[in-house]
Formats: C-alpha cells, structure tokens, sequence
C-alpha cells in the first residue's frame, strides 16, 4: 500500500508539474521582450529571399515608413476581386495579386452576440497585415511584383466561378494566375507563363504567406503555434519566432528538442509537404504540387514569412509553362484537414499538434464529436465520455481492488519478514518476493489503473485545448464557452466586484468543486500510517485546486465527473473488500 501511495502521488506531482509550471512560469516568470536592434545591412539572400523580387524588398524598405491605417481604407485604395465561399469571406488585391482580405463567417471573435467575425488576412499598411501571394522571378526577366496591377477575367471568385487574372511584361511575355476555391479553405493558383519573345527565359515560380506579428496564442511544449511545416513526410514543430528573430531558445523549447528532436533549420529541399503559420484555432500555408521538389522554409525581414520555389524552368520561344499550388488559409476542423491529407496533402492533419499520442487522441476525439452530435450538449457530451472512459476501466479497477485487499492481507507476514531480516535488505526483498509467488500476489497490479489513466487524461487535455469544436460551445447556465476558464471567480464575488483576478487566483466554483471531489475521494481511503503522506494527501486536492483554475472548463467538467464516479466506484468497492477499510498494520 505504501508503494502504490507513492506511485500515486508521483503521478500526481507529474501531473501537477507537466500541466501546472508553464502556466505559472509564463505568468510569474515571463520571458522578456528582446529591445528591438538596428537592422543590419542587407545580405543578397535577406535582399531577396524566396518569393521576394528586388523590387518587392525595395518596395518593403519603403513600407516600413509609411504609417498604419484603418482596414477599410487600404481595403479600399486598390482595385479588389471578391472572394464569396460560405466558410470564407474577402477579396483579393489586384495590386500584387495578394491575398490579403479573409474573413470566417461561420467563427466569432468572442460569444458576444453582434461580435465580429474572426479575421485572419488584412492587407500591407494594416497593424495586423497577414497574406499571401503566388509569382515569378528571374535573371533578365521583367517579372511581376508588388506594385503590378492586374486584369481580372471576373468580379467574384466562388467554388463555381474561378477568376484568372492577366499580365503582360510588355517585352515578350505573358503571365496568368488562374484562382480556384472549394467549398471549405483550400485556394488552387495555376500560374502559368507564355513566352511570345524571340529567346528563351529561365524563370523560378514561387508562393509565400506573410505575417507582420506573431501569433497571439502562446507557444508552448504541449501546443505549438508559429512557423511550421511539413517536410519529406515528417511535421516540424521546431522553429519558432523566436527561432527567426534569433533569441535563444526558451527552457520549455530545449526540453522539447531534447525529447522530441527536431531540427531548428529554416531552408528545407523536400518533396511534397506545405509551409506555413499555425495559431491554436487558425492556419495557414502554401502547399506546393506533392510530387515536384522545391525549397521551403521561412525567413524575417519586415515581417514573418513561410514560402517555397520550384526548380528554375527554361520557357522556349512560343512555348508556355504551367505550375500549380493551393494555399489553405481558415480553421483547424480536425475532419477537414483528415480530408485534405486524404486527399493528397502530405499530414496537413498535423496542423493540430496532437504530440506523441496522436493515435490515441484522435479516437477520443471522433468519440467526443459523435456523443456531442447525438446529444448536442458538448458539456454533457463530456460528462457522458468520462462515463464511457470509467466504465471501459471498471473492470481494471476491479482487479486493482481485488490486488490491494491481497496486499493488505499479507501485510502481517511483511511486517514479520521485515523484522526478522532487518538488518539484511536483500535478504528481506528476497524473501518477500517468495512470499507474494507463494501467495499468488502481484503488487504491480494495483498500479495499472494509474498508469492508464495519465494517458487519457493527457489525451482529453489536449482534445479540449486544441480542437476547435470545443470552442465557443457553452455548457449551463453560466459556462458558456467550454473551451475558456471558468468565468466566475470567488475573489470577485463572482462578478459583483468590478475587477478580474490574477491567472493563478481565478478561482472559479468547478475549481472548487475539483477540490472538494478529489478531497472526499482521498478521504474515502485509508489513511496512510506515514505522517508526512497524510498531509501531502491532504494539501493535494486544493493545490490542483489552484493549478487547474486556469485550464478549461470542458477539463475541470471532466476531473471533477470522474472524481464523482472514482467516490462511487470506491464505496461499492470497499464493500466487497471491506479488508481495505481497515487502518493499515502498525510497524
């Protein structure tokens, strides 16, 4: 019984630690911001980085000067084609063929009725510039750039309506960006070049999506948000802003690589895969054609970017050359993207950075989904998933019991052996090794329930905070968004005084509710005869009291249900062993 006190308060400290220190670390121990440095002189490869012509970056020296206006001012000081899908919004910049104008009408910014919908693209000269962009470049080749205005063959791209937009160089050349969308994220860009001069032109076609600020969502061990792509097959969560603005990696970042290593390198040569940014709900990324080899990678001028470039191609007199990509721009939906692998995106279902366990959180997932489609409650959707998950468990908890009451009966004959041979330990552990054979003890077996259930609680905690299903989705009367903290804190009066809590102090009634189910749960054992576990066990439930505050309510519903049916599970249990009830043999 000791030994499994012990394992249990490891697992619990485990826990603690892995959920609780990078929230109380960001909070109490923040990483500080670097003072901005003077820009260093221009290399050639920082002047012209992948899917930035000479001009553009001239044109970017210049943008850094000018100051940011409102939304509707830049949107509206260029001629724009509409972009009308029912999951996306927006327009496209016919000046530089940019897509920089996308919104989701079917995600709010907040559970605000008349609240906005969420933004993800806003155009150069915006605080929050995001976009993308597909082109040419070459040596000697009068190629397209920022500033080119182009034609367009349409007013509205739609999933029925493709808009090709048209430019020609004026001296022998004619280049086409050909738009398509499906009904969901996915934009296909055929670009193609038709040489009508009288010698032929190399040319370099690339794609690229940029960002002037870094992701609000923290990145973390447990979620990464910022650069990302997929490389020969394999997802890189690796690079980081940080990586980019070359800061040194954070404690949390060295952790992980040691773990988990990955390379930190910001130039890939692959085949297949996609490049881009990824934020907790919301991605982006340029996919190039999965069965060509480019370059991919990311680089930081004025802003963040992510791109890729094919192989240079020589385009004869009279002869045209074609290259098509997609840019997935919209939200995380854990179904969508499975498609779009499925399809033939190389682990674009990777955007969601479900870690090592994937294979056994996406099964807790598609359960989750399906009881909350049946339902339509995702609160009681949870609750109905932690009745699923103890009940698959009940009969583990069974031979736990059975295993415990076995221990407790041969406790005297431990005791014995360990008096008469206290003065030779491995005589002792040899002979109590033959005792547990002779009576036919496992003293593992009590451990086994514990060890399962870190990895499902580990997986439902990455399912609630990761998945955009849960988000926004209210439970009962005052939770109304599952993926958020509990907003009613005692130290306000729960909103009758006019101010918010620090993180660590927001305690909330499911906080308190956490604490006391885990209380009654412990207070239902034995009491241990070692003093100092008695008050490790006692001072337990309200630390994670303080620890899960912080986290989602979907995850506090979950605890605090499971600790409900562990209390009930114990009780029946306790009276088919009622051994175990008894104070454990005195040494």
């Amino acid at each position: 019984m000791d030994d499994k006190r012990n394992l249990i308060l490891a697992a619990a400290l485990t826990l603690a630690i892995l959920f609780g220190w990078p929230l109380i670390s960001e909070r109490f121990f923040p990483t500080p911001k670097q003072p901005p440095v003077a820009a260093a002189p221009a290399t050639p490869q920082a002047a012209t980085p992948a899917g930035i012509s000479g001009a553009d970056a001239a044109s970017e020296a210049a943008e850094k000067k000018e100051p940011i206006r409102p939304l509707n001012a830049v949107l509206s000081s260029a001629p724009r084609v509409a972009i009308d899908t029912p999951k996306l919004k927006g327009s496209i910049n016919l000046k530089g063929a940019r897509i920089d104008d996308i919104v989701l009408p079917t995600y709010r910014e907040t559970i605000e009725k008349n609240a906005a919908p969420v933004r993800l693209f806003a155009p150069i000269g915006t605080k929050d510039a995001y976009f993308a962009g597909f082109g040419w470049r070459g040596d000697g080749l009068k190629t397209p750039d920022r500033e080119t205005l182009w034609a367009a063959d349409g007013k509205t791209l739609t999933p029925k309506t493709p808009v090709t937009l048209n430019w020609d160089n004026g001296v022998g050349q004619r280049f086409k960006i050909r738009f398509s969308i499906d009904e969901n994220y996915m934009l296909t860009a055929q670009q193609s070049i038709e040489n009508t001069g009288a010698t032929p032109v190399s040319t370099v076609v690339f794609g690229y999506v940029s960002r002037r600020n870094q992701s609000a969502d923290h990145n973390s061990c447990n979620n990464h948000t910022g650069p990302m792509g997929v490389f020969d097959g394999s997802a890189n969560y690796g690079i980081s802003f940080d990586t980019l603005d070359g800061k040194q990696p954070s404690i949390w970042a060295t952790i992980f690589s040691f773990l988990c290593p990955t390379t930190s390198q910001t130039r890939y040569e692959t085949t297949g895969g996609w490049v881009g940014f990824t934020d907790k709900y919301w991605h982006s990324a340029i996919i190039p054609a999965q069965d060509r080899p480019v370059s991919a990678g990311f680089n930081k001028g004025e802003r963040y970017q992510a791109d890729i470039s094919y192989a240079p191609v020589m385009v004869p007199p009279g002869k045209r050359s074609s290259t098509t990509s997609q840019l997935f721009v919209g939200a995380k939906e854990t179904k969508l993207l499975e498609r779009y692998t499925e399809g033939g995106v190389k682990l674009l279902d990777r955007a969601i950075d479900w870690g090592w366990f994937y294979w056994f959180e996406k099964p807790i997932f598609y359960l989750l989904d399906w009881l909350f489609h049946a339902i339509g409650n995702f609160g009681v959707a949870i609750i109905c998933l932690t009745f699923v998950v103890r009940g698959l468990m009940f009969p583990i908890a069974q031979k736990q019991f059975a295993s415990m009451a076995a221990m407790r009966a041969i406790q005297p004959k431990m005791k014995a052996i360990q008096e008469k041979y206290k003065d030779d330990k491995p005589k002792a552990q040899q002979a109590i090794m033959e005792l547990y054979r002779q009576e036919k003890v496992n003293p593992l077996a009590g451990c086994l329930p514990i060890f399962l259930q870190i990895p499902i609680f580990f997986a439902l905690y990455k399912v609630l905070m990761l998945t955009i299903e849960m988000r926004h989705q209210p439970f009962v009367l005052w939770i109304k968004d599952l993926s958020a903290p509990d907003p009613l804190h005692i130290l306000n009066l729960f909103g009758l005084l006019d101010f918010t809590p620090p993180g660590f102090l927001s305690i909330g009634v499911l906080a308190i509710l956490l604490g006391i189910t885990m209380y009654l749960q412990f207070k239902l054992n034995p009491a241990p005869m070692d003093d100092m576990q008695k008050q490790i066990f006692q001072i337990m439930p309200w630390m994670m009291m303080f620890i899960m505050a912080p986290f989602a309510a979907g995850l506090l519903i979950y605890w605090c249900t499971s600790n409900l049916l562990t209390i009930a599970q114990q009780w029946w249990l306790y009276r088919q062993h009622p051994a175990l009830r008894q104070p454990a043999v005195a040494k």
